[in-house]
């Protein structure tokens, strides 16, 4: 009895285990996508730090004729990003797992200057990357970086 009792543990501690990291984590290098234009637009490298999620740009896809170190100049004048270099910009913070996904932090589109609602979802190599602000969303999907 104490064996089937003791077997009957491990097997629900391994099946727990195994269900919160089914999506798989979201720490790594992600190569984003723009919902509209659909092109590459930049990797940011997701990290965790004291149970949070955050995320910085660590590398831009910009076309020849842009301007080459793009800053947040459409930020808040509250926001410490504001005016600030896009390249190695936190865009992602304070997301935490919630079941399968991550929420309940925010993400910034350095160049609408705007913060949302952020949640994440991993499905295989990609995350689905959902940004919101009230009834209105955008969902993008990023690309796994290996």
């Amino acid at each position: 009895m104490k064996t089937m009792f003791k077997l009957g543990a491990i097997l629900f501690s391994v099946c727990f285990v195994c269900s919160a990291f089914a999506k798989g984590p979201i720490v790594g290098k992600w190569k984003t996508i723009d919902d509209e234009t659909k092109e590459a637009k930049s990797i940011v490298e997701i990290f965790e730090k004291d149970g949070k999620y955050y995320g910085k740009i660590i590398e831009l896809f910009l076309k020849a004729d842009a301007d080459q170190n793009p800053t947040c100049d459409k930020c808040d004048k509250d926001d410490p990003r504001k005016d600030q270099p896009t390249l190695g910009m936190e865009i992602i913070k304070d997301l935490k797992p919630n079941g399968d996904s991550y929420s309940w932090g925010k993400i910034l589109d350095p160049k609408k200057g705007k913060e949302y609602n952020c949640k994440i979802t991993r499905e295989g190599d990609t995350l689905k990357m959902k940004g919101s602000f009230l009834f209105i969303s955008r969902t993008q999907t990023w690309h796994l970086v290996k």
